[in-house]
């Protein structure tokens, strides 16, 4: 019975003992579970199991040159209603591959999941040199060259969206090369602007023969990718010192200030050997640049254009003008001016001539005044006034036959 009694005991403390060490086994295990990456929000997510204290995550990526360091970025963490947990990385790209980490503390012990991202496919046959500009307010191009090692059957699709709250939408009018490689997309409208837009791209592809690799973007701020339109309405006038050169803005299809234009006047002076600089000037409510008269020439040409500060989209030069004067300009004008008043005399001769060969004829009054008769007088007491004539009679004689 003793022994009996033992044996039991000896059971109990050795469940007790196993219970002690799989719940202290149990609580060293990570909080962090589900952890998982939306690739093109590039949001991490993940669960709890247990309350944490402190938490942060960090996104680490491969630098652009094997010479550079990689670079790290940490935040961090928001909870949504459902209580999961997440990280945005909206600035960084995943194309070349990722190391994602969650760091928590929990009842004092640290913790760390890391997920490891790979870009598939094979090395060389992504898209490369993607570039996209708008143009026209509300037009857009983009464009993107073959990757070295690609296919002869690859199929790049290019998708787009404006926020991290709405879904993608593919390329609809793609642009392809000689040998039907899609190398492009036309956006042929854009709606109304929205703020200061931000688009978001991402450019896959496809083959039947290997897998191809995505490229990624950090998000494409819409002001600093319009190319404007040429400025217009460009004038030029003169006075006995200077050109005084005039234009207009382009028309943008954000409301900035005009300071973030950058204007570059291009003078120069036909079959000169040397080439004059260029002329750098920034954006005003009305912009005017000055030339003093000795620096020009009767054939310097002129032509301008225009970009946003914050880049390097130039826009198309606007038509060549001619900004020199005739290096007879002076006596040209004196001779206007002579031409100018010599016209009223020559009018003035020819009225005269005209007057002497073609004088004037009299013509007969309608109405005869009074001075052709004598003024009326009076008789004073029978006797005729001085100076006038005996009355004369006069002998009304009618026939009577």
């Amino acid at each position: 019975m003793a022994t009996m009694l033992g044996l039991v005991s000896f059971l109990v403390l050795l469940n007790s003992a196993c219970c002690g060490r799989a719940q202290l086994a149990g609580d060293n295990r990570s909080p962090i579970t589900n952890l998982q990456l939306d690739s093109r929000k590039r949001m991490l997510t993940w669960n709890y199991i247990r309350n944490v204290s402190q938490q942060e995550c960090m996104i680490s990526t491969p630098p652009n040159s094997p010479t550079m360091p990689s670079f790290s970025t940490t935040q961090a963490p928001k909870v949504r209603e459902d209580s999961t947990y997440f990280c945005i990385f909206r600035n960084r790209v995943l194309h070349r591959g990722a190391n994602l980490t969650v760091r928590v503390t929990c009842d004092g012990a640290k913790f760390q999941e890391v997920l490891l991202f790979a870009n598939p496919g094979r090395e060389g046959s992504g898209a490369m040199n993607f570039s996209c500009f708008i143009y026209n307010v509300r037009l857009m191009n983009c464009s993107w060259a073959p990757g070295p090692r690609a296919p002869a059957d690859v199929c790049y699709r290019l998708f787009w969206w404006a926020s991290l709250h709405e879904d993608e939408a593919e390329c609809v009018h793609y642009v392809t090369d000689p040998t039907g490689t899609r190398v492009g997309c036309h956006f042929d409208e854009l709606g109304e602007p929205q703020g200061m837009d931000n688009y978001f791209f991402l450019l896959n592809g496809t083959s039947s023969e290997t897998a191809i690799p995505f490229l990624d973007f950090v998000p494409f701020e819409a002001r600093k990718i319009e190319k404007y339109d040429p400025p217009t309405n460009i004038m030029i006038a003169h006075n006995t010192s200077h050109h005084i050169i005039r234009w207009e803005n382009p028309e943008m299809r954000y409301e900035l200030s005009t300071q973030v234009l950058y204007y570059e006047l291009d003078i120069q002076r036909p079959g000169s050997a040397s080439k004059t600089n260029p002329v750098l000037q920034r954006g005003q409510d009305s912009n005017v640049y000055v030339v003093p008269r000795s620096a020009v020439r009767p054939d310097t040409t002129l032509r301008l254009r225009v970009r946003y500060v914050h880049n390097e989209l130039w826009s198309e030069w606007s038509p060549t003008l001619r900004l020199g004067l005739p290096e007879d300009f002076p006596g040209a004008l004196v001779g206007v001016l002579v031409a100018a008043s010599a016209v009223p005399a020559l009018v003035l001769v020819c009225f005269c001539k005209w007057y002497s060969l073609f004088p004037r004829i009299p013509q007969v009054k309608k109405e005869l005044t009074g001075t052709l008769f004598s003024p009326e007088v009076s008789w004073d007491e029978g006797h005729r006034p001085p100076n006038s004539r005996e009355p004369e009679d006069i002998l009304i004689v009618e026939d009577m036959s």
